[in-house]
């Protein structure tokens, strides 16, 4: 095989990375390097996937059966840009992949969004599910309302978790600063805004049904935002038909007797707002903290796929003391010896081949842009390695050359001080979150500091 003796290297240990690995490992005789900048594995499935979805992180055995393979080696602690270059590292080995994903914020680019109590989803996702650079983030939950701006399953996922009663959320592997600073906030009702409307909200059916079931919660809507829309049902696709039904049946259908009920013993509320765009938060007296939002009312112009949402010229002021923005994450510039599309925010590729640089690759966010599910980046990461052992196969790149792979990174990143976490260093720090969690009835208590990390992984 002329795999035998490839070496190939992959940037980012999230999804995107553990997948292409996989594919590599399974169907070719290659040899893999994955390198990650933090000292643990997985990426936003262990930061990004809310605490109360533990069936989504079990992709996490996948993925260590990947890192076990003989074939296979995780390289964590390591910045790759930092500690050491992609043009090093394509010196060490035959193929370089880069899938580091999306780690930047889209702005709203309004004024006021730089106040106390503005924050991105990414950043607040990333404080309760224990990314090391959120914990400090300490956001002010001392408000009555919340309003999210952006209407995808992460903006839900922010919606749930505010407003989802405590004794749901400690069984789960949310951070305990953060289990502590829900159980004092005094939010109790969430408003989640979009530019367009009903039949353009971009969750899927089950997220919006565990808003619709949320204990303690009920929805509150505008009647008049659903005009119309019950009329279209027929003419819509299945997912998006099922959708609107669910929706139209939480904001405008008269509850049974049981659901009355529920809905009025509720002490908390949350709801979509369509048709508006945030102008400008509003500061407090001392313009030091978000007191509110002006929001520009939109219409709808043109159908089907091409609906736009136009301003009216009206605008709508909302009281609130927590603006959370979910309009999506950004890739970055790892290294300038990179190509980098910066309008689009990705690396410039054909079917995960990088233009112009033979031997680099990606795959997940960074290649088609921060959309989709887990299973998305699974047939994308899986696409991209089709991709590199074609090239092989086909002679394009060529592997025939001896090259160090990770001994010849290991010695620079040893000349630099770095010192790499090896997975099995990784099931150590594994099992004391564990341990940590088990004492208090949780799956795991994750460490949110490095150096607690890195010392838990030397010991």
């Amino acid at each position: 095989s002329p795999c035998l003796d490839a070496k190939v290297c992959i940037v980012g240990g999230g999804p995107a990375g553990f997948y292409t690995a996989q594919h590599l490992v399974k169907v070719s005789d290659v040899s893999v390097d994955i390198y990650e900048r933090l000292p643990v594995p997985f990426g936003l499935v262990r930061f990004g996937v809310a605490p109360d979805h533990p069936e989504v992180k079990n992709v996490i055995n996948t993925f260590t059966q990947t890192a076990q393979h003989a074939r296979c080696s995780f390289h964590g602690n390591v910045r790759v840009g930092k500690d050491v270059t992609v043009e090093e590292l394509q010196e060490a080995y035959h193929a370089v992949v880069l899938s580091y994903g999306a780690e930047g914020n889209r702005t709203m680019g309004v004024p006021g969004e730089d106040l106390a109590g503005v924050y991105s989803a990414k950043d607040f996702v990333g404080w309760y599910n224990g990314l090391p650079r959120n914990s400090e983030l300490r956001p002010d939950l001392s408000c009555e309302t919340a309003v999210i701006l952006g209407q995808g399953n992460v903006a839900l996922d922010v919606a749930r978790i505010l407003l989802s009663p405590v004794d749901i959320l400690k069984k789960t592997d949310i951070t305990q600063h953060a289990l502590d600073a829900l159980a004092e906030s005094s939010v109790r009702r969430v408003l989640i805004v979009g530019r367009r409307g009903p039949l353009q909200v971009a969750c899927t059916i089950k997220e919006l049904r565990e808003m619709v079931n949320l204990p303690g919660t009920r929805p509150e809507m505008e009647a008049s935002e659903f005009e119309g829309i019950a009329e279209t049902l027929k003419s819509l696709a299945r997912p998006r038909k099922r959708l609107t039904e669910l929706l139209l049946k939480a904001a405008i259908e008269t509850p049974g007797e049981e659901e009355l009920e529920r809905r009025n013993r509720a002490e908390r509320a949350w709801g979509f707002r369509f048709l508006r765009k945030p102008l400008e938060v509003l500061p407090s007296t001392d313009l030091i903290r978000a007191a509110g939002i002006r929001l520009a009312v939109n219409r709808l112009e043109g159908d089907g796929e091409g609906v736009r949402a136009v301003a009216t010229g009206e605008v709508e002021d909302v009281e609130c003391g927590l603006v959370i923005s979910s309009i999506g994450y950004k890739s970055l510039l790892i290294d300038p010896a990179v190509p980098f599309d910066a309008r689009k925010a990705i690396i410039p590729n054909t079917m995960g081949r990088v233009q112009q640089t033979a031997g680099l690759y990606c795959s997940g966010w960074v290649k088609r842009g921060p959309t989709g599910v887990i299973a998305t980046t699974m047939n994308d990461s899986f696409d991209t390695a089709r991709t590199l052992l074609q090239d092989i196969g086909k002679g394009t790149l060529d592997v025939s050359t001896v090259k160090p792979g990770s001994q010849g990174v290991s010695a620079l990143l040893e000349k630099r001080g770095v010192k790499p976490v090896s997975f099995s260093d990784w099931e150590k720090i594994d099992s004391e979150e564990t341990r940590r969690g088990e004492i208090k009835g949780k799956p795991r208590e994750k460490m949110l500091d490095v150096g607690e990390m890195l010392q838990v992984a030397r010991a």
